[in-house]
């Protein structure tokens, strides 16, 4: 089991209205999977912390994945090492400020323990097919949640 995964987040505001989104390609099959949600007030970064939870917990325990972010926040807590140390300090940083969004971290800590996870950096708005379209469901929720909120 083994997948190249895309994920986005968006918001319109910050805080505001919020949408995340996930491509999800099998690289056995070429089947390629959509998923999307989001929130009537978030923020950008719950929202990249969101996609990165929501496509994991939909891919198999043991699942080998490539994952693109355009989220330097998702990907250097797991490259340059900024989670493992959030833990150790009590889920402070180093400059002794609480930890924001702990709990999605802790969510994603889990997933990570049972799945293989490779993260890639992607510049956003450049162009990438799957990033492109990963940015388009994120705002099409983010609007549909501004929208629901303004009901």
């Amino acid at each position: 089991m083994s997948y190249v995964v895309y994920t986005d987040g968006s918001c319109l505001g910050n805080p505001g209205a919020g949408g995340w989104a996930a491509v999800v390609i099998d690289r056995e099959t070429g089947e390629v999977a959509e998923i999307s949600g989001g929130a009537a007030r978030t923020t950008n970064n719950r929202m990249e912390l969101t996609a990165a939870i929501s496509a994991l917990n939909a891919l198999k325990i043991g699942s080998e994945i490539e994952l693109f972010t355009d989220s330097q926040y998702l990907r250097n807590a797991f490259e340059k090492g900024w989670l493992r140390n959030w833990k150790l300090r009590g889920w402070v940083t180093a400059n002794k400020t609480p930890v924001l969004n702990q709990d999605l971290w802790l969510a994603l800590d889990e997933l990570m323990t049972s799945r293989a996870v490779k993260f890639n950096w992607v510049r956003g708005h450049d162009g990438d097919h799957f990033n492109e379209r990963c940015d388009r469901l994120a705002r099409e929720q983010a609007s549909k949640h501004k929208t629901m909120r303004n009901a």
